[in-house]
């Protein structure tokens, strides 16, 4: 599948589905405490897709998965389907919300914290916030994929964690998952140039112990080989002429400026 450069038509439906996509992170917010399960997280979630935003929730039913959001809780890596566990003082759970409007995605994902996790697990959340910014930083016309990667590498190695490498950010529009593929990790200067018009996520998985992955019976939930926690977020990214635009930016949300990997 070939990398595809947007319309400005096009951009401005991708804005619209990733301004709907962050409204359902505020919204979800306040019901993510110690007792609630993640199946009424879903149950919220789907409903306010559906009822409010009149729109599509994309994972229900893409590829068999029977949810319409993921919920990774604790040493969960990706793709947690969501279900009668109870949310416990400590745990760290990604929620991650996918919306369709109009024929077109907004893909974007965060850390809650239930209560004061362990010092682990809040360094999981911690660096993984700070290499999603960094990769963001690199993005503009004429960057790599591979700056992108090295960024997010360089500073998650250098704060003791390790960077998932079995599951990466992906082109986005009218199709869930496109071209191009956006590795982690890397080196500066290879892979992909970037171009304006280019639409895709930036999702890194980081985890406070070894990066080695399973996948669980259900065929979906990812988690550490290692047991230790894992933390991801995630934003839909637009190549513009002079930089970056995040389409999928809350409510309130101040990325932090500068960074050094």
């Amino acid at each position: 599948m070939a990398v595809t450069i947007k319309t400005e038509e096009e951009i401005e439906r991708m804005r619209v589905a990733g301004r709907l996509a962050a409204e359902v992170l505020e919204m979800i917010g306040p019901h993510v405490q110690a007792g609630v399960t993640t199946d009424e997280l879903d149950r919220i979630c789907h409903d306010h897709i559906v009822d409010h935003q009149l729109a599509i929730p994309a994972p229900l039913n893409y590829r068999g998965f029977p949810k319409s959001i993921c919920t990774s809780v604790n040493h969960q890596v990706c793709h947690g389907i969501p279900g009668d566990r109870q949310l416990k003082n400590g745990d760290i759970i990604n929620i991650d919300i996918t919306v369709i409007k109009d024929g077109f995605h907004g893909d974007t994902s965060k850390m809650f914290c239930i209560g004061k996790p362990s010092i682990q697990a809040q360094r999981a959340v911690d660096v993984s916030r700070a290499c999603l910014y960094l990769g963001i930083q690199q993005v503009r016309p004429g960057a790599t994929l591979g700056d992108i990667g090295h960024a997010i590498q360089a500073y998650a190695e250098a704060n003791r964690c390790s960077v998932v490498r079995e599951y990466c950010g992906h082109g986005i529009g009218k199709v869930f998952h496109e071209d191009p593929q956006v590795l982690h990790y890397g080196k500066p200067g290879t892979g992909l140039r970037l171009e304006p018009g280019m639409c895709f996520t930036i999702e890194p998985m980081i985890n406070a112990g070894r990066r080695h992955t399973r996948l669980l019976a259900d065929g979906w939930t990812a988690v550490t080989k290692d047991h230790s926690p894992s933390a991801q977020w995630e934003h839909t990214i637009l190549v513009t002429r002079d930089g970056y635009d995040i389409l999928t930016l809350r409510a309130g949300e101040t990325p932090p400026q500068a960074l050094a990997a």
